[in-house]
């Protein structure tokens, strides 16, 4: 039986406790490598005992989410399409899709990276670099550009390799993609005496290997899917089924990153030392945060195919096994940050006043880590149905509409940082209400709509 019949034979007919863990482990062990790869450089530059150097990786964070976000934009938009068309056995469809996400993706990643590199000075000043971080800020920032292409196909193809079921491939290309980054990050920043150059070197290096790796598969006859050019369509409602789902998906990561600044602006007018503590606090609550995302992105092409199929039965089963799945998963992680704060924190920092700065952000982050796994479920799930107004209006709402009005609430009523660090979490317990509401109202329009084109 050929590679791709298997996993698809996975989607169709196995146990449902199998077919999520055999999607959704790849996943999270990916999700897992993504946030070594994100603390590689704040560690090891947190070795060379300067704060402003943390600060200034730190500052870029919303920059690497912009563009994650371009790239999740194709790979979340083109993951639903082409899933929900394996489900309905439209093998050709879903390579003009491929091939549609990866040669826009790359022309985008071209022009950002020579954007990026002409104006990097003024980004960071944009986002938060102090006139004491703005040299390694954005030193790190240009060099970092040079893989910006090599990022956003990463990002993308690994969501897309995943719609047909070939989780075990997109988990091997972040491994191996990172193993790279985290190798040379203490040969170049402490080894060679590079500092913020050579983490950004590293992590150029590193998105390049996993984008190669992908392409690879890609082009090989293991996969459904294809790159080739003369493949390359954007009718047939490709674009715009990409776009309805992607868009949402990466509006998402956008607010993210702008919330970041935003929350950056305001954390900075405590000081350096404050920001530094933010940022690392940020990266603990992502040890949680990341295997959680990492749990709806390995289910979402299998609801997706199941939703193609119009299978509504398997679909719930699939849902409630993840839900469960994802909870207890969410506990556990909250757990572990929540009790290892101190370690994890002073691991980046040395600075006793940035450190108690981390320290007493994490454990506030923490505290809406027992339902993230609910809201990352009923994300995927939305955006597995093709639900685009929902999973616009979830995408907008949970770091925009809800969290920017919290903040200046905050910020307004008694300016602290710690009382700063608390929008977040408000925002995620008020976000996963909405999520639940938005998805009833999808599974009973959408599948609705489904069931009678399948009767008609």
């Amino acid at each position: 039986m050929r590679n791709n019949d298997k996993t698809q034979q996975i989607f169709r007919d196995a146990p449902v406790p199998k077919a999520v863990l055999y999607n959704a482990v790849p996943s999270i062990v990916s999700m897992l490598m993504v946030l070594v790869y994100n603390l590689a450089d704040t560690f090891f530059i947190g070795q060379t005992k300067n704060p402003l150097m943390v600060a200034a990786v730190s500052v870029s964070t919303p920059v690497f989410l912009l563009f994650m976000a371009i790239g999740m934009l194709f790979g979340i938009g083109g993951t639903s399409l082409i899933s929900r068309m394996l489900g309905e056995g439209k093998k050709e469809m879903a390579k003009h899709i491929s091939s549609f996400c990866f040669w826009t993706g790359l022309v985008i990643g071209v022009v950002s990276m020579v954007a990026v590199m002409v104006f990097a000075e003024s980004i960071c000043l944009g986002i938060g670099a102090s006139n004491d971080t703005i040299g390694y800020a954005s030193e790190y920032l240009r060099i970092v550009a040079l893989g910006i292409p090599f990022l956003i196909l990463g990002n993308m193809l690994s969501n897309i390799i995943r719609a047909e079921g070939q989780a075990t491939i997109a988990m091997m290309g972040m491994i191996i993609g990172n193993l790279v980054n985290i190798v040379l990050d203490p040969v170049m920043i402490l080894g060679f005496g590079w500092n913020v150059a050579g983490a950004a070197i590293a992590t150029v290096l590193g998105n390049v290997f996993s984008a190669i790796i992908y392409i690879w598969h890609l082009m090989s006859r293991k996969t459904m899917l294809s790159v080739n050019p003369r493949m390359y369509s954007a009718r047939g409602h490709i674009a715009s089924g990409v776009f309805a789902i992607g868009i949402p998906a990466s509006l998402n990561s956008i607010l993210m990153s702008v919330s970041n600044i935003v929350i950056n602006s305001f954390m900075a007018k405590h000081g350096d030392l404050a920001l530094a503590g933010l940022g690392v606090a940020m990266k603990v609550n992502m040890i949680a945060v990341m295997l959680l995302i990492g749990v709806g992105t390995g289910i979402q092409p299998l609801l997706g195919y199941c939703y193609g199929a119009g299978n509504i039965k398997r679909y719930n089963s699939v849902l409630k096994f993840s839900l469960g799945f994802a909870f207890c998963l969410s506990m556990a992680m909250s757990a572990i940050c929540y009790l290892g704060a101190a370690p994890l924190a002073r691991a980046f920092l040395d600075n006793d006043e940035a450190f108690s700065y981390a320290f007493s952000f994490s454990r506030i982050l923490i505290t809406s880590g027992p339902i993230l796994g609910l809201l990352f479920v009923f994300m995927n799930a939305i955006q597995s149905m093709g639900a685009a107004i929902p999973a616009l209006i979830l995408s907008v709402s949970r770091q925009g509409i809800i969290y920017i009005p919290i903040l200046l609430t905050i910020s307004a009523v008694n300016n602290t940082p710690t009382n700063l660090a608390m929008t977040q979490p408000l925002t995620d317990y008020c976000a996963v209400v909405l999520a639940f509401v938005l998805f009833m109202v999808a599974h009973h329009k959408y599948f609705k709509k489904k069931l009678e084109n399948q009767t008609a």
